[in-house]
């Protein structure tokens, strides 16, 4: 299944949270937090801003950062993603 978001939506797959704690304590997955990371999968064609639609400023395959409540979670093909605004990405994470 191909999922294109409207507007100005960028769908996330979140990346796999940490299994051990730093003092190497393995985290029970009731215990883990859902992780604030992942990878863009597909983005909208860009808000509508009189008439003219703006430039996204992500693009798919780039890891981001997003708030701990921000956007819908979602099942798509068995797996966990995020449906966000393009405004509660808070940062693009390079190598």
């Amino acid at each position: 299944m191909k999922v294109k978001p409207l507007n100005d939506r960028v769908l996330v797959k979140r990346t796999e949270g940490e299994e051990k704690s730093a003092g190497g304590i393995i985290i029970p997955d009731t215990a883990k937090e859902k992780p604030q990371e992942g990878i863009v999968v597909a983005i909208g064609p860009g808000k509508l801003d009189k008439g003219e639609r703006l430039a996204m400023s992500v693009g798919e395959g780039q890891k981001v950062l997003f708030g701990k409540y921000s956007g819908t979670d979602v099942t798509i093909a068995g797996g966990e993603h995020v449906l966000l605004r393009e405004d509660e990405i808070f940062a693009v994470l390079e190598d």
